[in-house]
């Protein structure tokens, strides 16, 4: 079984609040993380047909049969149940009583808000770290096995077929939950729309082509779009606005939380494929902002990620907004460095003299200082990158 990062943050929450919810995509391995971290609580999902009519028709009698509290699996399926929640840990005033776990954030964030605020801790979990997945190999993992088999922690545990795991995972879980909220009728059009974002990762979210692409219109893109990112398929990096007298780009940049997926929908059936595939440079630019991210969450912070792009195509890859200073950070895959790597971020010290640290991350062996500039390898971002960053 993996050690995930974020159990000792998971146990120091449970001292802390009486409630504690563990939100991520399908197959993130929440459920396994509970249980890992509370063995002593009784499990209940709520996927299971049974206990979810008894939640959902007598959520009274069902929490009372939960003196000492419980995980449960899957809250979003009986939402009810939060407002009960809220009325024993009031009344009983104990803390890490219940562990919540949820799939779907839009569904389970307005019923937390609305029932358990300042009562719950919230942990984002992701798939796997490059460092939970490859940190106990003494090799260097392949990058370009890195890219083709993604992070979700199944295919690790049950040493799985990359292809063929996440050809379930995209029939089982997004077809089902996510063409089941949005309504869809046509799956073709859906397929088509999954595919063309994924070969949109790593690059400035274009609404019009992709209307046009699918055949459907702005409004529907968007809906579709707000979906897959609340259901932790993608996610969305936002422009960073700073008065600069430059014209900055508004689009956020699309990126797919497990590049193993985003190859898996280009068509990508075997790692040799990266060897010289157009979207190599955004899969790993999508590999490394996902990284960044996992970190974030791992050690429950937020994010504080944005890119920044003025309308004659300077650009910086990731801004980290530390409040007090603005990190900026550049990603290339290519395994030997070139001076050109450099120009965003020498752009973006010019602009900004209160840049203090910047970094390159790139596709090759060596972590080092150049130029005045942090060089960071692809396997140690999580070593590299203190946890203020």
């Amino acid at each position: 079984m993996i050690k995930r990062t974020v159990e000792s943050h998971l146990l120091r929450l449970a001292k802390q609040y009486p409630v504690v919810t563990i939100t991520g995509p399908r197959q993130s391995g929440k459920t396994t993380l509970s249980q890992r971290v509370f063995p002593q609580k009784r499990y209940i999902s709520l996927e299971n047909l049974e206990n979810r009519r008894m939640a959902v028709q007598d959520p009274h009698r069902f929490l009372s049969d939960l003196p000492e509290g419980a995980i449960l699996d899957e809250i979003q399926r009986a939402p009810d149940l939060l407002s009960y929640i809220q009325g024993i840990v009031d009344e009983r005033k104990k803390e890490g009583m219940f562990i919540l776990t949820g799939s779907q954030q839009f569904e389970l964030m307005n019923t937390i808000t609305q029932s358990l605020a300042g009562r719950t801790a919230l942990v984002k979990l992701l798939p796997l770290s490059y460092r939970e997945a490859y940190g106990s190999q003494q090799k260097k993992a392949n990058l370009n096995t890195v890219l083709f088999t993604g992070f979700y922690p199944r295919i690790f545990d049950k040493k799985l077929n990359p292809t063929e795991a996440l050809a379930f995972y995209a029939t089982t879980y997004i077809e089902r939950d996510v063409r089941s909220i949005v309504q869809v009728h046509d799956l073709s059009r859906f397929e088509m729309f999954l595919k063309i974002c994924a070969s949109q990762t790593g690059q400035i979210l274009n609404l019009s082509h992709v209307s046009n692409e699918c055949g459907l219109a702005v409004n529907t893109i968007k809906s579709w779009l707000s979906v897959l990112e609340a259901s932790y398929i993608i996610f969305l990096l936002r422009p960073h606005y700073k008065n600069f007298k430059k014209r900055l780009i508004k689009a956020p940049k699309l990126y797919f939380i497990d590049v193993g997926l985003a190859a898996f929908l280009l068509d990508i059936q075997d790692e040799a494929h990266f060897k010289n595939h157009p979207l190599r440079g955004a899969l790993f630019e999508t590999f490394v902002v996902t990284e960044m991210l996992k970190k974030r969450f791992n050690h429950i912070q937020t994010n504080n990620m944005y890119y920044f792009r003025d309308n004659v195509g300077n650009e910086v890859d990731v801004l980290m907004d530390m409040g007090s200073e603005m990190i900026p950070v550049e990603i290339k895959s290519g395994q030997t460095i070139a001076d050109e790597f450099f120009r965003g971020l020498n752009y973006y010290r010019e602009l900004n003299s209160d840049v203090r640290q910047s970094w390159l991350v790139y596709g090759g062996d060596k972590s080092y200082k150049e130029s005045g500039h942090n060089v960071c390898s692809y396997d140690k971002i999580e070593e590299n990158f203190s946890e203020n960053v």
